[in-house]
């Protein structure tokens, strides 16, 4: 076969001769006007995208050209896995968060990058970094959690873990977090704010390596996502340096398909849709400047040359699902699940339990679900899956007795009643929280083209839509952050009968547990586990393995103590107060703060150093010593303390995850971020003098934390 021009500029850029960037100025100077335009949207129609969605292979493909071998990207979702074909589906971000260590991320994200490529992706859009200020917000799962620190460190991790397979891509950019209200929602922030809360770990990613950016669907200051100038153009590519592609969210991702271009966005996703229709006559008319049209080819080419010209081989699908990976998503599963209470009973921690436990009565809702997470964009079709009760009927057999889902209080109370343990286990599902298409208006129905561009037929279809949601409405954001009614219920009942209760929430976003958690003995919170997470959690129920986890969001009090939106406003203010920033600065205690985890032995942290402050960064030396009588793992957690209005507020300025035997004493370096403390200003970030307290210790607020002062 005759060597195409894409696969001799492949070889001149893995070779050294030339740059990807003068060789994708080359290829472009070989394509027509036509097929420059070929690169900015989807190949196929919108009705051929999603007829092929269940063939196993990607059925999203944009910009392949097979006159001068440009193979086009091949896209698949998946931050819990690949959302294409059977797949390994490993426990969700907002799990892997939970984790506190950048090593086990980068690990899942080499997983998932290598399954895509086994079963034909190049480009991954499973990397989501948006921040929850609100904690209802319906895709938490898929985010890592609250801090903008941790979020980009996370999101930093996944990208280096990735690139190796696949096209990287990091979303929804930005300020997306109202699932319920995304296609039409206007964000209003201040420039200050959003600059310091809501970008920096989306720079963190960009400066990790990220290849390409999903842009948002919703507006922000006026200015919808997928079209801002300001966003794409000015902070992305200008501040941060960015020089991959930008690609919209799919189907309603750009609403001026001309100015878009300008406007710095490069591929409308997943079909040949507005671009299509409008492009080729506003390039011959004048109205579309080929400059710009070249601009954004060159960066989707040069993206394309560098992936492929570092890209591994590719696996073979045996990798899909292999050993290797669920004992990854097993291992994950034990990382992050967080313990939160483990009272003595009898003069005993209640977990982990004894090998000499004769009758175990499992219990709850969720007991026998096979509950991996969202079923939209992100859902992977696991091979097999392992309830809670399936992964301790594996191990105890006989011993375990259990009743139906919809079993009364009165029933799982009796049965809880003749056991030496209960385990309880509750929490959500996708009908409660995940990706939603809540009704959107004529407006935006009119996007899909055809005959819903006419006003009457898009307002028609619209309102039938809306009606219909009465019937299949799942997903969307919480308005109500407690459990059901009837978990409650199960829960006061069976913890009553027996004062040896576990209980176990499933979930992927914030729960309120007050006052419920104060009547059993202990408490896991395990999140969506993944494929592997009925064993995993069979695993840390009897100390085979350790709850390692700590907590990426803070647990409030009352669902009153944190910012509660309109779920379907069309404007809403973004600030700089949410999570345990909020609370601090409200002067209210968290049930459980921002880091919190138990574990099945004991920490201590002192001997704090500060090093002197480089820039934007400082060293920070702790002393961890494993002061209980078990191997363990400790998330060391560095904070800046500083007073705002009166009160102290926490700012996570560095963490790392340490491993020690029991007795064992370790000294460790953090190396810590000071971006957290940083204002911005017309001129750009400047760090305020003064003094700061940097708190080690093992959450926010942690009492045996060991302070220092640090001069800024």
């Amino acid at each position: 076969m005759p060597e195409t021009p894409f696969a001799a500029a492949v070889d001149e850029v893995r070779r050294g001769d030339t740059s990807a960037d003068d060789a994708a100025a080359a290829l472009a100077d070989l394509l027509t006007d036509d097929e420059l335009l070929w690169l900015l949207d989807g190949d196929r129609t919108l009705l051929e995208t999603f007829r092929g969605a269940g063939s196993g292979f990607p059925a999203v493909t944009a910009g392949r050209i097979d006159r001068v071998g440009i193979p086009g990207l091949r896209f698949t979702d998946g931050p819990r896995g690949v959302a294409i074909g059977p797949s390994t589906s490993f426990p969700v971000a907002i799990a892997r968060a939970a984790t506190w260590d950048v090593d086990v991320e980068r690990r899942v994200a080499a997983a998932i990058g290598a399954e895509a490529r086994a079963l034909g992706a190049t480009l991954w859009g499973g990397l989501c970094v948006n921040v929850a200020p609100f904690p209802g917000w319906g895709r938490a799962q898929e985010s890592y959690g609250e801090d903008p620190l941790l979020l980009g460190e996370m999101g930093a991790a996944a990208t280096t873990g990735a690139r190796p397979w696949v096209i990287t891509s990091v979303k929804h950019f930005a300020l997306n977090s109202m699932e319920e209200a995304r296609f039409t929602v206007d964000v209003r922030v201040a420039e200050d704010v959003l600059h310091e809360r809501y970008l920096p770990h989306f720079r963190r990613t960009v400066e990790a390596g990220v290849d390409s950016v999903m842009s948002a669907y919703n507006s922000v200051n006026g200015a919808w996502a997928g079209e801002n100038r300001h966003l794409l153009t000015e902070v992305l590519r200008g501040l941060w340096g960015f020089r991959g592609f930008v690609h919209t969210d799919w189907v309603w991702g750009l609403r001026h398909p001309v100015a878009s271009v300008a406007a710095g966005q490069d591929v409308e996703m997943p079909a040949r849709q507005q671009r299509a229709a409008t492009l080729p006559a506003a390039l011959r008319s004048g109205a579309l400047a080929r400059a710009d049209v070249r601009r954004a080819a060159v960066r989707i080419l040069r993206t394309q040359l560098d992936f492929t010209a570092r890209a591994r081989p590719t696996p073979p699908r045996s990798v899909v699902a292999g050993a290797e990976h669920r004992t990854l998503a097993r291992e994950v599963a034990h990382r992050a699940t967080v313990l939160l209470r483990n009272d003595r009973v009898d003069g005993t921690p209640l977990l982990p339990l004894g090998a000499d436990t004769t009758r175990i009565a499992v219990l709850g809702r969720l007991a026998d679900e096979a509950n991996l997470g969202d079923t939209g964009s992100s859902r992977v079709r696991a091979p097999s899956t392992a309830s809670v009760l399936d992964g301790l009927r594996e191990r105890l057999g006989e011993r375990v007795v259990t009743a139906p889902a919809d079993a009364s209080p009165t029933r799982a109370a009796a049965l809880a009643r003749d056991a030496d343990v209960a385990v309880v286990v509750v929490g959500l599902t996708p009908k409660d929280e995940g990706e939603a298409l809540i009704a959107p208006g004529a407006d935006t129905m009119r996007l899909l083209g055809g005959v819903l561009r006419w006003p009457l037929v898009a307002r028609a279809a619209s309102a039938l839509f809306d009606v219909s949601q009465r019937w299949w409405t799942f997903g969307g954001d919480r308005s109500d952050l407690r459990l059901h009614d009837e978990d409650v219920a199960v829960i006061r009942a069976v913890a009553s009968a027996n004062p040896r209760t576990v209980v176990v929430v499933i979930g992927g976003g914030t729960v309120v547990v007050d006052p419920w958690d104060r009547d059993v003995a202990a408490l896991l919170l395990a999140w969506y586990p993944g494929m592997e997470g009925g064993r995993a959690l069979a695993d840390v129920l009897f100390g085979d393995a350790e709850p390692a986890g700590r907590l990426p969001v803070v647990v409030p009090r009352r669902q009153a103590h944190v910012p509660q939106p309109n779920w379907r406003a069309t404007t809403v203010d973004y600030d700089r107060w949410w999570g345990q920033r909020k609370l601090d600065h409200d002067g209210v205690a968290a049930a459980y703060p921002l880091g919190f985890g138990l574990g099945y032995t004991t920490f201590a942290v002192d001997d704090l150093s500060l090093g002197d402050v480089d820039g934007e960064r400082v060293d920070a030396t702790v002393t961890v010593t494993n002061t209980g009588g078990r191997a363990g793992r400790h998330v060391v957690q560095l904070y800046a303390v500083r007073d705002v209005d009166g009160r102290p507020v926490h700012h996570l300025v560095g963490f790392t995850s340490v491993a020690l035997a029991a007795g064992e004493r370790a000294t460790v370096t953090v190396g810590c971020s000071l971006r957290p403390l940083q204002r911005w200003t017309p001129d750009g970030f400047v760090l305020p003098a003064g003094e700061v307290t940097v708190a080690a210790g093992g959450h926010a607020g942690d009492p045996g934390a060991v302070r220092r002062p640090l001069s800024l």
